[in-house]
């Protein structure tokens, strides 16, 4: 080959090298976690977000759910002190605080645990990225932080197949899920899938067992079941004396009482969800702002 040649090849191999490194994607970079305790997962630039103020209250005012909260926050305390965990699951009735107690436990331990261990972060991650699992897995496994990663409202329907990205997260694969990461999630049904779509797999398969064995073992790989039920009336108001004495909220004690009635049955459900909008409603009408 005459030198001439030579280096037409080599111009050509560099202009080749050249535009598959323009064409290729970003090198994955590790997350800085120092920054914030909170922080939001972003699948399409494989990005976590910090968050500056994450939207919670203080796990005192939290009523109705003592057993669910003090288990949660033995588990979370367990995992950020380096001990094993389980992965939690916390289902049951809409408005009862099962978000808020997550974000209220992880701030509490940190309260509690400061100066003994790594801060404890919280990542949430949305229903819809959770096929992106995986790959915020494998981003968190060499950080030297203790990790809950948290969905809000999981569930699945119909013929999402998204659950096996869920499931490989959480126990299988061959790495399996990393030794610093738990995961957390929030749904309104025990088994994350409808019971209409669970009858509807029993009737028409072969083997109706076998039919949904693998959708409904999605749930045994959280070691905790949580379960939230609807409040009774003496909780809901426990819940609204809370609020009012912790935000130094002036108002007639039987006027508060049969305003927060009313506001319940006008709505017609009694839940935390429903006490905090009608604090809010009140703040609103004496003039005050909700802090601290």
């Amino acid at each position: 080959m005459t030198d001439l040649a030579t280096d037409q090849t080599l111009a050509t191999l560099l202009r080749i090298a050249d535009a598959l490194e323009r064409i290729a994607p970003p090198a994955r970079k590790a997350a800085d976690l120092t920054i914030a305790d909170a922080f939001v997962w972003h699948p399409a630039g494989s990005d976590l977000s910090p968050v500056a103020r994450v939207n919670r209250v203080a796990l005192s005012l939290l009523r109705g759910v003592d057993r669910v909260r003090d288990t949660l926050a033995e588990n979370t305390e367990r995992f950020a002190r380096g001990l094993p965990a389980n992965n939690v699951l916390l289902w049951g009735a809409r408005g009862m605080g099962k978000s808020s107690l997550v974000k209220s436990v992880h701030a509490d331990t940190n309260t509690r645990l400061a100066g003994q261990a790594l801060p404890l972060k919280l990542i949430e991650i949305h229903r819809e990225d959770i096929e992106s699992l995986p790959i915020l897995m494998a981003l968190l496994r060499p950080d030297a932080h203790r990790m809950i990663v948290f969905c809000d409202d999981l569930s699945f329907d119909g013929e999402d197949t998204s659950y096996k990205s869920l499931k490989a997260a959480l126990d299988g694969g061959v790495e399996g899920r990393p030794g610093n990461v738990v995961f957390y999630a929030t749904s309104n049904r025990r088994h994350l899938m409808p019971r209409d779509m669970m009858d509807n797999e029993r009737s028409t398969a072969i083997n109706p067992g076998e039919a949904i064995e693998e959708k409904v073992s999605l749930s045994d790989r959280f070691g905790l079941w949580l379960g939230f039920h609807k409040c009774s009336q003496d909780e809901y108001l426990a819940m609204i004396d809370g609020y009012v004495g912790h935000f130094g909220l002036t108002i007639d004690a039987e006027t508060l009482r049969h305003e927060a009635l009313e506001w319940a049955t006008t709505r017609g459900s009694r839940s935390g969800r429903t006490a905090w909008q009608y604090i809010q409603d009140l703040a609103g009408r004496l003039g005050t702002k909700l802090e601290g």
